[in-house]
């Protein structure tokens, strides 16, 4: 590795970047696999509830683009609809 100043700060922080990213993509991991294994209608409409939340904060953070965020909220809420219809 370099030893320039610059090249070890830049490493650092794509470190600690790394971490953060990986935390918020599994906070959103999470909070899908929530909604898709969920056994009644009233904890499916929570978790989608919470799941919203999650992706809407993981998209205001440019974690996700805002496309693929409404990819997914939608995919999800056809889940939980067509799941739980009758």
């Amino acid at each position: 590795m370099d030893r320039h100043p610059s090249t070890i700060k830049r490493h650092r922080q794509s470190l600690r970047r790394r971490e953060v990213n990986r935390a918020a993509r599994s906070r959103v991991r999470t909070s899908i696999k929530n909604v898709e294994k969920a056994d009644s209608k009233e904890t499916a409409a929570t978790a989608l509830y919470d799941a919203i939340k999650v992706l809407d904060k993981a998209t205001g953070s440019h974690y996700f683009h805002r496309n693929k965020v409404a990819r997914i909220k939608s995919r999800l809420s056809r889940l939980v609809a067509i799941r739980f219809a009758s």
